[in-house]
């Protein structure tokens, strides 16, 4: 029987569906705790979603501790190729471990490789969740209420640029990303380039950088801001059920 692959095109031995499964990637991380609790043995100290979340913790996303990984025994790893490193996937497959790797950077990117991830990887059915996700965010794109630039990092600034999944998720709430044409996925950027007159709103996730009240509206004189939760912006699990409603609502206040 041929092995499915995952989303780079590889081929996973899985000879039954992974009973035993460690999440290298918040979102995902989410979505597994909702829908199929029982495999989940291990996530990074970034899944932070849910909050009761009992299971071994394996380090960060860029810096796993690949024994502690080892250890777990798992059927299978899943990791995302933006947010885990090459090196570290390279590693565990060499010690004969299956990871499935992600690729999203669009919306319907993220649908897909969710419903490839729960019924090619785990063998299961496709969570009453993600169906209705596809529903809300289906449809023709709305028209922009608002252009807006999103800081990841200050110290130096560095914002959303192009071809990200949450600039796709954004222009489908109904804003355009102010550097949506940037060469740069996630570039470096003087502060007077993101606080200008063209820009209508930034908005201040509170991941990776986190922003808050005392840190990062203070900056900006010319542009109104914003402080809104990274995982509403950044992760496409459940979240996007509570983004929706969110996003669009903001969208239309504008």
């Amino acid at each position: 029987m041929t092995p499915p692959r995952d989303d780079m095109g590889t081929g996973v031995d899985l000879p039954r569906p992974p009973r035993r499964v460690v999440s290298l990637v918040p979102s995902l991380t989410e979505a597994l705790a909702r829908s199929r609790p029982e495999v989940l043995v291990g996530a990074t100290d970034w899944c932070t979603h849910p909050g009761d979340l009992d299971v071994a913790r394996v380090r960060g996303t860029k810096n796993p501790d690949r024994g502690a990984i080892e250890g777990l025994r798992p059927d299978l790893v899943i990791a995302n190729k933006e947010e885990n490193r090459e090196l570290d996937v390279t590693r565990l497959r060499a010690a004969g471990v299956p990871v499935w790797v992600t690729v999203i950077e669009t919306l319907p990117q993220a649908l897909t490789s969710m419903e490839r991830l729960f019924t090619r990887a785990l063998g299961g059915p496709v969570p009453d969740w993600l169906d209705a996700a596809r529903a809300l965010w289906s449809g023709p794109l709305p028209d922009v209420a608002a252009t807006v630039a999103v800081p990841i990092w200050r110290d130096p600034w560095m914002v959303v640029g192009r071809s990200t999944f949450t600039g796709d998720l954004l222009r489908r709430a109904g804003f355009a990303n102010a550097f949506a044409g940037h060469p740069d996925r996630y570039p470096h950027m003087e502060l007077e380039r993101i606080d200008r007159p063209d820009v209508d709103l930034v908005l201040l996730p509170d991941e990776p950088y986190a922003f808050s009240g005392q840190d990062g509206p203070e900056a900006f004189r010319t542009a109104p801001t914003r402080l809104v939760s990274g995982r509403l912006i950044t992760w496409y699990g459940p979240s996007l059920l509570e983004a929706h409603t969110v996003l669009r609502g903001l969208a239309e206040a504008r």
